[in-house]
């Protein structure tokens, strides 16, 4: 009996991870910035082709992934500077922009790198629970989740950046007039949008195959995780994940991952549907 049960809570706990990881950076840029950043996918799969490099070139595991995650903020904040700052406050404008560079980037490492790269496979290790067998990894990415989600409710809710950060998504201009330096601000917050992104793909790089278009694999659950949040990321994320995670795991575990996938697409549906405001319409009314 507790094997099985922990074998539900490993699928959720699974599926839990992907979304939070997948979506972690997308609910700053989209979610607080109001930017359609179509390039989401195109951060992870940075994150993920560095992380095999430096793999290959001899760096431990966790080193590539850590320097992977900074290079790829490092490449939203000079995106931000180039591109993305002239679209604020223009939503369809910012689609645009971001997915020309989704194709430029997906093409250009088709060009560059080829159709694929080899992969560095998953790190060994597992447990056991009575006759279940599990991916030590696996765990290791959900806790993973846990730990970005506890950063960003820190940096944004805690710390002065954070207060600075959430004023001058709110209104610029009065940040501003207050001395806050809002082009900065909004560089580091895309930058560590991008960041999250990069990190997703490099937890997940030991799992897949590295292919040029493979952020298509993260950016539909990301943009629906988002949307089903809310206005308020900050507290929407978490629960719209649980939700859909459960959903999902409780599909695929009776009839399979395309029947579980495509019935946590329409859960989402029926959520935007009772609840416009997503999530955090729930909590800020409970909270008042």
């Amino acid at each position: 009996m507790i094997a099985e049960l922990f074998s539900l809570f490993y699928q959720f706990a699974d599926v839990f991870a992907f979304l939070i990881l997948a979506s972690s950076g997308l609910a700053i840029v989209f979610g607080m910035m109001g930017v359609i950043n179509m390039a989401h996918g195109e951060f992870i799969m940075c994150g993920a082709y560095v992380t095999v490099g430096l793999v290959n070139l001899g760096l431990p595991l966790p080193l590539a992934q850590i320097i992977a995650a900074i290079a790829a903020g490092l490449i939203g904040v000079v995106v931000e500077m180039l591109i993305v700052r002239k679209f604020y406050r223009r939503p369809l404008d910012s689609l645009l922009a971001t997915w020309g560079l989704s194709l430029i980037v997906t093409q250009g490492t088709l060009l560059i790198v080829g159709s694929s790269v080899r992969g560095i496979g998953t790190p060994e290790g597992s447990f056991a629970v009575g006759d279940y067998t599990f991916s030590m990894y696996r765990m290791i990415l959900f806790a993973c989740a846990v730990a970005v989600l506890l950063g960003i409710y820190i940096l944004f809710m805690r710390t002065r950046f954070g207060v600075i950060a959430r004023a001058t998504m709110q209104n610029a201009g009065m940040a501003r007039a207050l001395g806050a330096r809002t082009g900065r601000i909004y560089a580091v917050s895309f930058g560590i949008g991008a960041g999250l992104a990069g990190l997703c793909g490099a937890l997940y790089a030991p799992t897949m195959t590295l292919i040029p278009t493979m952020g298509a694999t993260f950016i539909v659950e990301s943009f629906v995780t988002v949307v089903v949040g809310g206005a308020n990321v900050l507290l929407g994320t978490a629960p719209a994940a649980m939700f859909l995670a459960l959903v999902r795991m409780t599909l695929n575990a009776g009839y399979g991952q395309i029947i579980g996938q495509i019935g946590m697409l329409f859960a989402v549906i029926v959520i935007i549907r009772l609840l416009p405001e997503g999530f955090s319409s729930i909590l800020t009314r409970r909270g008042r």
